[in-house]
């Protein structure tokens, strides 16, 4: 009844497991400590929670695993400022406090039948990171699987693993990239900026929906190429988690005009991103 009338009120979680994914980009595995809310917790891929350190505050991630996965849930964040650094000094059995689910999501039961083409740039992999294994777990659902993912280097690639998993699978198409100056001797993957490699992989349009995620820039010329593909902007999504301040539209930071994207969003189509931004 507490946490009912205090909406700043989090669930505690403990640190299961932590995986060092690339320079300052890390893994938690947290599992709840109150079972009930273990047992019961449940989210839709795409949506977001605010993890907090104690004594330093709250920074908002997606969840970046998937709600195929029961019992745990996992996000992956980059070292950046005073919670970031704060949560990266936190070691396996330690607590954080967790808010959420909160948010929209994408909208994976429409996709049925459809063709999937996933497109990410460096630390926008995790969003989409749950609705491939979202996808992944519930295979013979979709139709062709195609993931386009890039970094600055080959060092800055997360998921490597995870990576090679679904390269290695024979129902997934998976191109990685690194921009120009990015690769080492031994890279085996394409080198070239995101935009550039999808346009050269060409999708197909046809019966086909794409997500997207990543820096800005990347986003606005992934959505040009999509636009060439023949991509029409209703079957684009794309996710706006990176604008969440409070999470429930209370502090008024994640406004764009009268839109509150911790109510509305995260999750947009690109026809909707064009109706909020002149030039996104």
């Amino acid at each position: 009844m507490e946490r009912m009338n205090n909406i700043y009120l989090p669930y505690l979680a403990t640190i299961e497991d932590i995986y060092r994914e690339a320079p300052d980009v890390l893994t938690f595995r947290l599992v709840f400590k109150e079972p009930r809310i273990r047992e019961t917790f449940d989210f839709k891929a795409g949506q977001f929670g605010l993890y907090s350190a104690f004594g330093y505050g709250e920074s908002t991630f997606c969840i970046a695993s998937s709600p195929t996965r029961k019992g745990y849930i996992q996000c992956t964040f980059r070292k950046t400022g005073r919670v970031t650094t704060a949560l990266s000094n936190l070691s396996v059995g330690d607590t954080i406090g967790f808010r959420g689910p909160y948010g929209n999501w994408f909208p994976v039961e429409e996709w049925k039948g459809k063709n999937i083409v996933f497109i990410a740039g460096g630390i926008g992999l995790p969003p989409v990171r749950s609705v491939i294994w979202n996808c992944l777990d519930r295979r013979e659902e979709f139709g062709d699987i195609t993931i386009v993912y890039g970094a600055r280097t080959v060092e800055d690639l997360i998921y490597k693993h995870e990576l090679s998993h679904w390269d290695e699978r024979g129902d997934v198409t998976v191109v990685q990239t690194v921009d120009p100056g990015g690769e080492t001797e031994d890279w085996k993957g394409k080198v070239g900026f995101v935009p550039t490699v999808l346009e050269e992989v060409a999708p197909s349009p046809k019966n086909a929906v794409s997500v997207v995620c990543g820096p800005p820039v990347m986003i606005k010329f992934t959505l040009q190429v999509l636009e060439r593909l023949g991509f029409k902007d209703g079957d684009i999504y794309t996710t706006l988690e990176n604008k969440m301040k409070c999470g429930v539209g209370k502090c008024g930071r994640c406004n764009v005009g009268d839109i509150y994207i911790c109510k509305e969003g995260p999750v947009y189509t690109a026809g909707e991103i064009k109706n909020m931004y002149d030039d996104f």
